[in-house]
């Protein structure tokens, strides 16, 4: 079982077709460590010798800020850094202290940048993102520095994460207004179940040769199958994969429990049958296999044996057709978007 590779966009580099994403590593959720530092390093052992190269992490990824990227670091201290394509973000408070510790001005991103550099063990990134867009900051300050960030060669290419078409499509005409280096890469939330809300940002990003990234591409857990509709009349009642009543934050309810996400779901879990592949492996091949832009999923497993099944999803073939039925899933009879 390995990973083949595709060209990340319109860039020169390759990437394997699935991004491993860290932001369980050293996370505390109510007091209990989500991924430890021997559980991590495990991950990214089982990643890269399935052939994985793309790694995917953020400045504030972890508890205290920072200690994904540190961990990271510290693994690669045994391996041939020149292997790995390596992204992080800047934009989220790092220090909460410090008034000029969060959002895209010059000087969080110069100061931002040297932490990711250093917690890395690195001289350069191959990825750098913004984590969001800033309403603060002037876009031509932002793009100026991080155009400055890839002359100096402490970036090789721009990333932008999570922003409306319409900004992205301001700051792609920034910079080639200024001929500055341009965002390569996009990170949106994005899953099969989703697709609509993201259309015209996909449509920007096909139009320029953008590769996406997206983030959460199982809907968080809902397009593994795991959870069960409980009432017809209602697509937020569930039942979680113990049995017992689940109890989801606002997020998942808003972004995942929802008539579409349900009818997605079915139709996924039908071309999962014949495929005979999983529901998670179906869901990752639909994006893998999206037809207007390079898509390379980013996958967050706990475990090795979560990450081998996404990992399953290379060697799954979807028709044509199968892919077209579960695009057309979102749709009702006539032809208006399940809400």
């Amino acid at each position: 079982m390995s990973l083949d590779y595709r060209r990340l966009g319109s860039t020169g580099t390759s990437v394997s077709e699935l991004c491993f994403g860290t932001w369980r590593f050293g996370r505390e959720t109510n007091g209990v460590l989500e991924t430890s530092k021997e559980d991590a390093h495990d991950l990214l052992d089982a990643f890269a010798d399935r052939g994985g190269n793309f790694i995917d992490t953020a400045n504030v990824y972890g508890n205290p800020n920072g200690r994904s990227e540190s961990w990271i670091g510290d693994w690669l201290e045994g391996r041939d850094r020149e292997e790995y394509v390596l992204a992080s973000k800047v934009y989220f408070p790092f220090d909460e202290d410090d008034p000029n510790g969060s959002g895209l001005s010059r000087t969080h991103i110069r100061n931002q940048i040297e932490g990711t550099l250093d917690r890395l063990g690195t001289d350069y990134l191959d990825l750098y993102y913004i984590h969001r867009w800033d309403e603060e900051t002037d876009v031509e300050e932002t793009l100026s520095t991080l155009n400055g960030l890839v002359e100096k060669g402490k970036v090789s290419y721009l990333g932008a994460s999570t922003m409306a078409s319409w900004q992205l499509t301001k700051a792609l005409w920034k910079s080639e207004l200024h001929d500055w280096e341009r965002f390569e890469v996009t990170q949106p939330l994005f899953h099969a179940g989703y697709y609509e809300d993201v259309e015209e940002y996909l449509d920007v990003c096909g139009d320029q040769e953008l590769a996406v990234c997206p983030y959460s591409p199982l809907a968080g857990g809902f397009l593994t199958g795991k959870y069960e509709r409980t009432d017809p009349e209602d697509p937020k009642q569930v039942v979680a994969p113990d049995g017992s009543r689940a109890s989801f934050d606002e997020r998942f309810d808003q972004f995942y429990l929802s008539e579409r996400g349900w009818k997605v779901l079915d139709a996924v879990r039908e071309v999962a049958d014949e495929a005979d592949a999983s529901p998670a492996q179906v869901a990752l091949r639909w994006l893998m296999d999206y037809p207007d832009a390079t898509v390379v999923p980013i996958v967050g497993a706990r475990t090795e044996e979560q990450l081998d099944e996404n990992i399953g999803a290379a060697d799954v073939d979807l028709s044509e057709e199968q892919w077209e039925r579960i695009m057309d899933a979102r749709y009702d009879e006539d032809g208006r978007l399940w809400h």
